[in-house]
């Protein structure tokens, strides 16, 4: 019998983690020092990268074949349902007034963590407003684009367990 090795994929979980830290940090510096304040679907992208941040560091902290399928699986979700809700704020919410009742605001509502951390988690702005460019690329493309590089990378801790 085999003994099982760990998975050689700690640098692609340091990766998804220190990336999705990093993006919710860009985010809080453009919300407090340059006033950009954040709509329902920023902040439930907000909610993503933290939580694909936590499961990244869970592929971290358990190792071994398992652990890292289980947290790659699971972060691939997280990835992909980050980059539908950059992709939806952009193409579909950033056309509408308001972003009151839609699938975001309830999720972030249903949470509580709006009035738990409302300097993280509260919405201040309509999807309208936040509708803003960084170097002149929306930032909801900015996102998306980190959701990409952060599934391509838990794609490739998976192959790299299912070995």
């Amino acid at each position: 019998m085999r003994a099982r090795r760990a998975a050689p994929t700690g640098g692609l979980f340091a990766f998804v983690a220190l990336a999705s830290f990093a993006a919710v940090a860009a985010a809080l510096v453009s919300q407090h020092a340059y006033g950009m304040q954040p709509c329902a679907w920023c902040v439930l992208q907000r909610l993503i990268f933290l939580a694909l941040g936590a499961v990244a560091l869970l592929g971290l902290a358990w190792r071994g074949r398992t652990g890292s399928l289980v947290a790659a699986v699971d972060g691939l979700l997280l990835a992909l349902c980050g980059l539908a809700s950059a992709v939806w704020q952009h193409f579909v919410a950033a056309r509408s007034a308001s972003c009151n009742l839609t699938l975001a605001d309830r999720i972030v509502s249903t949470t509580k963590l709006d009035t738990l951390l409302p300097d993280v988690f509260e919405a201040r702005a309509s999807c309208a407003d936040a509708a803003v460019a960084l170097f002149g690329v929306p930032y909801a493309f900015w996102a998306a684009a980190l959701f990409v590089l952060c599934a391509l990378a838990l794609l490739q801790a998976i192959r790299v367990a299912a070995r």
